[in-house]
Parts: structure tokens; C-alpha cells; sequence
């Protein structure tokens, strides 16, 4: 044979083998996949059979629960302890202005003064006229002693000299009126007259007010009223970020007709009255001491119905759930009331477990503190 057409027939054999090739595959490969799928199946239970055999592992701390006093945080505002608004006690014209406006301001210290005009010259009148009562009241009381006079004069005489005093007195006190003093030590916070304006009796001069104490106002609904104690010590936070405490020294005994709420009243001391009034404040209310847990908020979980609580593990290694009621939010976590005085709590591997299932505890402790950093668990 030649040599061209022995290359010739092996290329033809090279190339049928070749396309061959998957037919062949498809024939073989369902005899390999079911033997696999076999053995697959046959492992199945023996698997099963090594889960239920073997708990889960879960991470557990020990909870006690510490007493913890629970706060009714309300949204206030600050305010004076006492304002007053100054008005003219008689009518004159405004000659001089002792105080400005915001300016610190001690008890009797003249504010405003008016125009005493010819109040001086009256008193003085007056004053001339009680010395001539009084001489005649003598005179006649002498004259009665005597026997000179009778009594009905001796009556008038009197009269006269108690009216004479009067006058004075009215003169002498309009002339005071003419100068308008701080009622108590405080801050003018706003004056509406300047010199020259005149002012009729009954016109307003100055607004005063009183910051030392300052007062934290708020608004208690009904109810929560009822677990208000009215000798409790409340924590104020101003917007400002300061911190400050005080008693409790008011709580109404009336809701408002229109939002069923009551007013109460914390005071908060103000030496040198730097802390302003107007000022939202946070007043922290103690209201109630409960047995609480303090936990991280990681280590809540819901069960079925949506209810929050935690898990932990009971005598028996069988996990339980059990509601919580958060009672307080801080920077290092939560405090949880409703929870037994002491339990196991699991904070980590919750998530991984069911109420009723048998699992295997493991003590925080007796985890590495490298693990711990990984996992995060633990509060």
C-alpha cells in the first residue's frame, strides 16, 4: 500500500474515535452519577442521626439581677422662679433710668425715677398742718381735764389731728411712689419707658424676674402621675449639654382641661443666674426601683410572635425564652427588667437555637478572650 493512503486511513480512524468520544461519556457518566447519588442518599440519615446525636454549643454568662431605679425622661423647659411686671403706683414723668435692661438688679434698688414735682412743697403743707392739730388737740384736752370744755370738743380736736396725720402720710408716700424699686433680688429683663415718657398710675415700667432657682418645667400625662413621688430628686439636662439636679418641688394637683396633663416643677440652683430661662431641658424623673439585668442590646432576639426577650438555659441545658422589658438605654448597654433574679444567659449562638432544644452551655469564662473579641458575644 502506498504510503499516502496509510496516513489517509489513520487520520480517518483518529477522527471517528474523536467524535465518538461524547457518545461514550453519555453512556457512562448516569451509571457514575447514580452511584454517587446512592451513597449520598445512604449518608443522609447516618448524618441526621450525628446531629441529633451531638447538641449545639452555646455561649453562656451569668445574670444577676441588681435593683435599678427606672426614670420618666419628659421634654420641659426652663423658666424663672419668680417674674414680676413693675408698674407706676402714681403718674408722673420719667426724670431718670438707674438700671438697664438685663442688668442684675439687688432688692429696693431704684430703677426708674419720676418727676417728684411739687409733691415737697404738699408735705411740707401738711406737715405744718398736723403740728398746729396736735397743739389744739392738747389745748383742749386740757381745757376737758379742767372742766373748761365738754367732750364733743375734745372729740373734734381729735379728729382734726388724726386727719392732719393722714394727709401727711398720703404725701409722704406718693413721694416714695415717685421711685420704682427692685422687688427682690433679679435680673431686669425688660423695661418699656425712658426718660421723658409719662406714665399714669397702673402704667407698666419694667419686667423683672428672679433666677435663683431656676425652674425646670414639664408635663406629666395621667398615667404616669400616679407613680410621680412629690419629694423625689430629679436630674435636669439642659440643651447646652450641662447637668444639674434638684428637687421636686411642685406637682399639680389639677390636669389641664385640654391635654389631661400635669405641671411639675423641678428647682435647680442658679447662683450668679448664668443659666437661662427659655432653655429646652430633659428632666429625668425617678418614678420606680425594679430587679433588672444589665445586658447588650446583642444578645435580644424576637420568638414567633415578634416579642422581644433573650434566651438562656435552664438546669437541664434546655434553652428557654423569656420577655424583657427595657427600662433604660445607656452607652454600655441595656437594663432589662422581667427576667428571673438569676439565669443563664446566652449570648451567643441565640440565634442558632429553639425554645425546648437541648444544647451544651459553655462558660464565658472558659472561652479564650481572643474568641471572644472574634465573636463578639458577652456585654
Amino acid at each position: 500500500m502506498k504510503r499516502s493512503y496509510l496516513i489517509a486511513l489513520i487520520v480517518a480512524v483518529a477522527a471517528a474515535l474523536w467524535l465518538a468520544s461524547p457518545v461514550v461519556e453519555r453512556l457512562v457518566r448516569p451509571s457514575v452519577d447514580d452511584a454517587a447519588q446512592g451513597e449520598s442518599t445512604a449518608s443522609a440519615p447516618a448524618a441526621r442521626a450525628g446531629d441529633e446525636a451531638e447538641p449545639i454549643r452555646v455561649r453562656v454568662r451569668r445574670s444577676v439581677a441588681t435593683p435599678h431605679v427606672d426614670h420618666l425622661i419628659l421634654t420641659g423647659r426652663t423658666e424663672p422662679a419668680r417674674q414680676a411686671t413693675l408698674r407706676a403706683e402714681t403718674a408722673g414723668r420719667i426724670v431718670a433710668v438707674e438700671a438697664r435692661k438685663g442688668a442684675m438688679v439687688e432688692q429696693d434698688e431704684v430703677i426708674v425715677r419720676l418727676d417728684p414735682a411739687d409733691r415737697a412743697a404738699s408735705l411740707a403743707e401738711a406737715t405744718a398742718l398736723l403740728e398746729q392739730r396736735r397743739i389744739e388737740y392738747d389745748a383742749a384736752r386740757k381745757l376737758t381735764d379742767k372742766g373748761f370744755q365738754s367732750q364733743t370738743r375734745l372729740a373734734e380736736a381729735r379728729a382734726d389731728l388724726e386727719a392732719a396725720q393722714a394727709q401727711q402720710q398720703r404725701i409722704a408716700l406718693d413721694i416714695e411712689r415717685t421711685e420704682i424699686r427692685a422687688p427682690f433680688d433679679g435680673v431686669l429683663q425688660a423695661r418699656s419707658v425712658e426718660i421723658g415718657d409719662y406714665v399714669g398710675i397702673g402704667d407698666p415700667v419694667a419686667t423683672f424676674v428672679d433666677l435663683d432657682p431656676l425652674l425646670a418645667v414639664a408635663e406629666v400625662s395621667e398615667r404616669e402621675i400616679s407613680g410621680v413621688d412629690r419629694n423625689a430628686q430629679a436630674t435636669v439636662r439642659l440643651v447646652s449639654g450641662e447637668r444639674i439636679s434638684g428637687p421636686l418641688r411642685y406637682v399639680s394637683s389639677v390636669g389641664a382641661e385640654g391635654t389631661r396633663t400635669f405641671r411639675i416643677e423641678v428647682e435647680l440652683p442658679n447662683p450668679d443666674s448664668g443659666l437661662p430661662a427659655g432653655m429646652t431641658a430633659e428632666v429625668r424623673l425617678p418614678v420606680r426601683t425594679v430587679p433588672a439585668h444589665a445586658m447588650s442590646a446583642a444578645v435580644l432576639t424576637l420568638d414567633d410572635e415578634g416579642i422581644v426577650g433573650v434566651k438562656a438555659v435552664d438546669a437541664d441545658d434546655v434553652v428557654r425564652f423569656h420577655p424583657v422589658e427595657v427600662v433604660a438605654d445607656g452607652a454600655n448597654g441595656l437594663w432589662v427588667a422581667g427576667l428571673p433574679a438569676e439565669l443563664r444567659l446566652i449570648t451567643v449562638g441565640q440565634e442558632f437555637v429553639l425554645p425546648g432544644q437541648k444544647v451544651v452551655p459553655v462558660p464565658e469564662d472558659a472561652v479564650p478572650d481572643a474568641a471572644k473579641a472574634v465573636s463578639g458575644g458577652g456585654s
